[in-house]
Parts: structure tokens; sequence; C-alpha cells
């Protein structure tokens, strides 16, 4: 049977089109459905808080104080919410402008919304999905109101959900005059106050009605973080919140330009009230001030949910430290007298730099005494000397160009136009090795030294250690700690951790865990970094352990067990104040187990508020109470790194004189032997009226050599430095002695007369006195090397690049370690201090 051809072509399939009626239909029971969701989720919001409320009576809770454990887990304080520290203001008492800053600054939208603004939470959400992270909230007051019935920080979708409801029962509940009446009434101030009529009063001692526009605008800046921003905790950053409430009330018309201009400018000044002491003492209340600010940092939650969540709050604190740190705060006799209320101040930081636990910390003398006081751990000022480590000899040593012994100039000289100068002139100006720059706390040096490496070779080490610098920074001067904003003791603490501990990094912390209602947080030590070498952080470490030995700066800060460190001292800058006076003073240190920071100064210096004794009290102070906290930590060593490089140099040359012999017109110069192979001398000379040194002999091997070339009345100085050839060494200069030469009278040529003749036909001559118009010679044999070379004075910006003239034992810009660095023939030196 003949198959049925197949048709060529597929048969078409049939095109169904979606009616535009089915189409409507299906819009319309969708969007009747989320309306419906909508209404029946809404009505259960509005339930679910309203049952709430009802079981709460309408009351906020405050919850149950957080208590806070020590290293050893013994609880040492509660955070009690302070709620005797409140009065209840009417709604008639609030000024107007205070309701508008609140409402500006933390619920533009509060007289719109019925408890819930989703513009605003929209908002939030778009601003963090492009930071990536929780940037913005968007809680209304009503919401932060409702905050308050709950006893944990859960910060889950249930926790919010629920606060949305209460907030919406709440507004069905009560008018938005009364919410925004309970809200000011319960706000969190810091200090202990509750409520804008008691944070009125103890900020401000003013009435309520009384407050104006700046002082309106200080406390409507406060809400966010009350810790942060009270003016007396933080006054800098008080005032930028309130410019940031000024502009905000502006930009939304409740005030004007010329308004807000007034109060930004107002300087705040803490009332009187305040400076009245309490009868407790108590100076570790700066640690627990400490640790609520980490905690809220940590777990990203309120100071007013830390206080009422219950939390267990486990700590680094050492109370055997802190005791002892307590106690010598509180000693008078470790502080200068002041010359009226303004007493010298004080701060100190310990840090176990093996793990970085906080271990004490004193915020000032009186912490708890005064309630006019901040942590002044965290007080920026300037370091001074201390800061020689970390800027100038850390990053020289780093180079591994640089050693303990490398000498460095110390000549009085000018960098562009900066001229560092020495305090007290005690020293001569002759080269100075590192070590013995650090424990003199010489000046000239240090700056040397990072004009040698650079400026910013120095600020990039300085911040790798936690240090910040400014723009204004980036000149010489901050190798004597003359930054612009300067460091905290903290920040300097951590800084000298680093040292301690081989080189790595240390993470400065006061808390180990933190338990709560459905809430953990375990702090866990970020990676450790090698932030220098090993080698460089123990030759810093063996510099300083000079400071505290006898001859440095340092003594004072000496106890039972090896301790480095170093002292710092600012001058007080007073402009039109030309006596002397001291405006910081620092001791920072550590033993193999602690690092610890102390400054000492007044909180705002003037003439009649400076430090007379300088670093020394601050040295005391550290071995005062290192030597009590640390009675139960065993002792140990500082470690040195394997296959460290420890050549000495030569000894310094002793016995160095120094004799003119007029018939000759030559200054001898003699000094004892130095033993060792290979050993030779150099020899440096300059006219008193010259700046700089020049090598007048070098590759010496004798004891011993003749100036010829000197000029009658002028004065001349010298200095003699041996070297070790095989070890390519150099020792540190010999004492300088100084020669003067008389002046010579100088004889007419005349006419002779006829010689008379002797009987055997010769004739005589009369004697000539003195050399006067001859000039000497060098003379090879007593081992000088021609014309004495000159020197013209130096200049240009700074930094000032080395001379590129090479040493006998330096090729140009190498920096070899013996050698002056970057020294020429012409190397100047003179008189000068450290400070």
């Amino acid at each position: 049977m003949a198959e049925r051809p197949r048709s060529k072509t597929a048969p078409k399939l049939k095109k169904t089109k979606f009616s535009r009626r089915k189409w409507f239909y299906g819009l319309f029971f969708t969007a009747a459905i989320a309306v419906v969701c909508g209404i029946i989720g809404y009505l259960l919001i509005i339930l679910n808080g309203e049952r709430i409320l009802a079981e709460h009576g309408n009351k906020l809770d405050f919850g149950e104080a957080s208590i806070i454990y020590d290293a050893d887990n013994n609880e040492v304080a509660k955070l009690y919410h302070y709620e005797e520290n409140r009065e209840m203001a009417e709604f008639s008492e609030i000024p107007e402008p205070l309701l508008n800053a609140i409402v500006a600054t933390e619920d533009q939208r509060f007289y719109e919304h019925s408890g819930i603004d989703f513009f605003a939470i929209g908002r939030a959400i778009v601003k963090d999905i492009i930071a990536r992270s929780a940037v913005e909230g968007g809680s209304t007051i009503t919401q932060q109101l409702a905050k308050n019935v709950f006893l944990s920080a859960d910060k889950t979708f249930f926790r919010k959900a629920t606060e949305a409801s209460i907030a919406v029962a709440l507004e069905h509940q009560m008018s938005k005059q009364d919410i925004l009446t309970l809200y000011l009434n319960r706000i969190y101030f810091g200090k202990g106050v509750h409520g804008v009529k008691a944070a009125s009063e103890y900020y401000f001692d003013t009435e309520l009605e009384n407050l104006k526009l700046w002082q309106v605008a200080t406390l409507a800046a406060m809400p966010k973080a009350p810790n942060l921003y009270n003016p007396i905790n933080n006054p800098e950053e008080s005032a930028k919140r309130r410019a940031v409430v000024l502009m905000l009330m502006e930009q939304q018309g409740y005030i004007t330009a010329q308004e807000a201009e007034e109060a930004k400018a107002v300087e705040y000044v803490a009332p009187k009230h305040l400076e009245e002491d309490n009868s407790s003492t108590n100076v570790s209340q700066a640690y627990l001030d400490y640790v609520i600010e980490e905690a809220i940092k940590v777990t990203n939650i309120t100071e007013e949910e830390l206080r009422i969540g219950g939390f267990h709050i486990y700590t680094t604190l050492n109370q055997q430290a802190q005791t002892a740190m307590d106690a010598q705060f509180a000693n008078d006799d470790n502080f200068e007298k002041s010359v009226d209320e303004q007493i010298v101040q004080g701060a100190m930081v310990i840090i176990d730099h093996r793990d970085g636990a906080i271990k004490a910390l004193a915020g000032g003398r009186d912490y708890v005494q005064k309630a006019l006081t901040h942590n002044r751990v965290q007080v920026l000022r300037q370091p001074g000397s201390a800061i020689k480590p970390i800027l100038s000899y850390g990053p020289a040593l780093e180079t591994g160009k640089m050693f303990p012994w490398t000498i460095l100039e110390n000549d009085k000289k000018c960098f562009g136009d900066y001229c560092p100068t020495e305090i007290g002139n005690r020293w001569g100006a002759t080269p100075v090795s590192m070590t013995q720059a650090i424990k003199d706390s010489r000046n000239l040096a240090a700056v040397w030294t990072l004009n040698h490496i650079g400026i910013q070779n120095g600020i990039d080490f300085a911040e790798k250690l936690g240090l910040e610098f400014t723009k204004e920074d980036r000149n010489l001067a901050i190798a004597l700690g003359g930054m612009s904003k300067g460091a905290t003791p903290l920040q300097m603490a951590t800084a000298y951790s680093v040292m301690a501990n081989g080189g790595k990094s240390v993470d400065p912390h006061s808390i180990v865990k933190i338990e709560g209602k459905g809430y953990t947080y375990t702090y866990e030590a970020p990676k450790a970094k090698q932030l220098m070498s090993e080698d460089t952080a123990w030759y810093l470490t063996e510099m300083m352990q000079k400071v505290v030995e006898r001859g440095g700066t340092g003594t004072s800060a000496a106890i039972d067990r090896p301790v480095a460190g170093k002292t710092g001292t600012t001058q007080h800058g007073l402009p039109n104040y030309r006596g002397n006076g001291i405006r910081d003073a620092w001791f920072v240190g550590y033993t193999p187990e602690w690092t610890a920071a102390v400054w000492m100064g007044y909180d705002r210096t003037d003439k009649e508020h400076i430090l007379k004794k300088g670093s020394s009290q601050s040295a005391a102070l550290f071995a005062k109470v290192m030597q009590s906290a640390m009675k139960n930590v065993p002792k140990s060593s500082f470690n040195k790194p394997q296959g460290i490089k420890e050549d000495k140099p030569p000894a310094a040359i002793t016995n160095f004189n120094a004799e003119f012999f007029p018939e000759e017109m030559k200054v001898q110069l003699s000094w004892d032997p130095i033993e060792g192979e290979d050993v030779t001398y150099q020899v440096f000379r300059k006219e008193a009226s010259e700046s700089e040194y020049i090598r007048f002999v070098d590759s010496l091997t004798t004891t011993g050599v003749d100036d010829m070339s000197v000029f009658p009345g002028l004065t001349y100085e010298y200095y003699v430095v041996a070297y070790d050839a095989k070890n390519d060494l150099e020792s540190a200069p010999s004492q300088t002695v100084k020669v003067e030469i008389p002046e010579t009278e100088i004889i007419p040529d005349i006419p002779m007369e006829p010689t008379p003749t002797e009987p055997d036909g010769e004739a005589t001559m009369p004697p000539i006195e003195g050399d006067a118009g001859e000039q000497p010679s060098p003379n090879p044999a007593d081992g000088t090397e021609g014309p004495i070379e000159t020197q013209s004075p130096g200049g240009g910006n700074q930094p000032v690049e080395p001379s590129p003239t090479p040493t006998p034992n330096q090729e140009a810009g190498t920096g070899s370690s013996n050698d002056v660095i970057g020294g020429t023939d012409t190397g100047g030196i003179t008189q000068g201090t450290g400070g």
C-alpha cells in the first residue's frame, strides 16, 4: 500500500492571546490581596503593640544593670542607669528651639508619620546597600522611645518588628506632644544624667526654659552618642556635632544662617558647680569608661542599651596594677605644686605587649573627684623627645645601614629655614653615636638623622606604629615631637609595645568577652604583623636601656627588673613669654612583660601653669607604679634575636692633649693608643669662629701629630676618632680640646748696618725674633696631607641632602655605619644639648 506523501511544512501552532480583561482581573485581585494582607499585618502590629503596652502598664522598663569583671572574673562594677539623677519636665517648660532641634536631628518627619517612617526606612536601606554596611538607621523618635521596653540589645528582625509595634501603639494612645515630652524626659545625656531638665542644670547651670540656641544644639547633639558628644568628655567633638545640629535646623527653616553661625562660634565653659570636690575617690573610673567605649564600638549598641541590657562584661583589668596606679595618682607629692586650683594633671596606661591587654589606666588625678574631666589617656599632646625612637632612630635602623654604634652628626646648623638647638648647651659639638644620642636625648643628632633618612620614611615608619600625621607635619621639627596635633598616651604606649614585642603589632584592648541575653562577643586578636625587624626592635631596646642607667635622662624610671624607655619634654611655646617652662613631660618605657606611658602637664597651659621639673617626675611615677603593679608578675629578660650584628666600635680616645710651641709655631697633639689590629686615627679641627670641623688628618698610625698650619691670634679646637679598618667601625669622638694661639709682633724690614767681622773672617748676623711674615707649610713627615680645606656655609630648602663627598671609609652617599653618616672633610660640629 502506497504511503501518503508527507507534508513538506509542519502545521503552524495557533497563538493564544492573554486578554486585557484577564490582565486586569489578575492585577486587581493581586492588589486586593496585598491590601488585605497589609491591613491585617498593620492590625496585628497595632494589636501586638497594644498587648505589650498593656502588659508593661505603659511604663518603659529600664532593665537589669550590666556587670563588669576584672581579669580574674571578679566583679568590679555595675553599670547602673543612674535613675536617681533625673528631673521630669512638663511640656510647657521645654523651649520650642529644643523641640525643633531634637526633631531636626533625630526625626525630621516626626509630625507626619504614625510611629513608623517608611520613607526614612527606604532611604536608610538604599544608603546601607550603597555603603554595603549599616550606615544609617530609620528609627523614629517614637521607636527610640519604644526601645527602652526591651532588656536586650538583640538586633533581629523580630526585635525591630516588635519595636515598631509598640511605636504604632504609642502613636495611637498618645499625642505627638506627649511622645516628645516622654522622650526628652527619658533620654540619656552622659555623666549619669537623664532628661533634658537635669542635663540643662548639669551642663549649663541654667533652667530649661532659659536655654540659649547654642546650648539647645549642644543637648540635641548628645543622644546619638552621649559619652562621645558631651562637652565635658570631648569638647571638640561636641562642638563639631553641635554644628551639624545647627546646620540641620537651618536647612529645615527653624533658624537663620546668622543664628546658626553665632551659635557655632560659642565656646563651652563648664559651670563652677562641676569643679566642686566629691568625697569619693576612684581613679579607676577612667578604666570603666574606657571599657564602655570599647563595648559600644565592638557591639554596635548604644550606651543606654549597654547599661540596661544585663550584660556580663569580662575585661583585662589587673586590680593589683590599677590599685598601685590609683594610689600614686592620689599622692600629691608625685606632682608639681600649682599656684592655684588648676592642678598639674597626669595620665598613664599599662599594656601587656605580649597579648595587648590593657592592665590599668588613669585618666587624670581628679577623674571622679571632679566631674569636669575627660580621659587624658586619649587626649593628644606633643610627645617631645619620646618620639625620637619612633620617628628618627627606628626608621634609621630599619634601613640596615645604621646601627647603635653609628656616628651621627651633632653640630648646630640650619636645614633650610629650620635651625634646631639644644637646651642648656651641656655637650660639645663633636659627632655622637646613636646610643649616646638617645641616652642624652640630643636634639641635633635626631634632626640630622631624620633629614638623612628622609622625612617621609620617618613618617611611614611611625604611622605603622599607630601615630597620625597631617600635611603640616612634613618638616624636620617632628623629629623633636613638634607635631601639629600630637599623640595620646595610649598611642605612645602602643608604639613602644611594638618595640617590646620584637617588632610585631600589638592590639590594645580592655574587653575579653561580653555575654548577654541572646548575645555573645568574644575578643579575637588580629593576626600579628611584623611592623619592624626583630633586629631594629632589639637595637632600640638595647639603646633605651641606657636611658635609665646612670647618666641617662630617665634614671628615675629604674626598677628591680630590666627597663627600656625614653623621656620627652616640650617647651611651653607661649607667645610673647620669654621665661623657661615645660608644657608636656613624658616617660614611655617597658619591661620584658609590660609597656607603660606616663604624661604630665596642665590641661590649659599659660605662663602661670607650666612645669618646671620636666620628665624626671614622669619617669619617677613610672617606677613607683610599675614596681608595685608588677609585684606578682614573673620576671623575664628581653629576647635577643639570633645572629644579630654586634660589632663593637673601638673604644673612645683617652688622654687627648694639645700643647702649643711658640718657638716652632705649632700645636702638638697626643693621645693614648687604642688596642686592636689595623686601628688608625682621624684628627678633626676647626677654628673657633668657624661653624664646622674639617678632617685635618686621617689614616694616622701614630698616637700624635703636629699642626703647623696655625695662625697667631686664633683659637683652634680638636678631637680624635679611632677607626678599625678590619671591621669598618669608628669610635665615638674623644673629648674636645681647645688651644689659643697668642698674637705675635710683626717686625718691619730695617736696613742693616755692616756686619762686624770676627777674627776668623766670618761675618755674623743678628738673630731674627719670631717668624713674622712666614706662613707655615705642611710637613709630610708629621702626617699632614697638604693645605687645609675650608667649608662655606650650607643652605637650601629642607630636607638637606647629605654632602656627596666621601670619607676615606665611605663611598659617597653609601652611609657606611662606621662613619659620620653623610659626613665630609668639613663635617661641622657645635656646642649643644638634648631635650
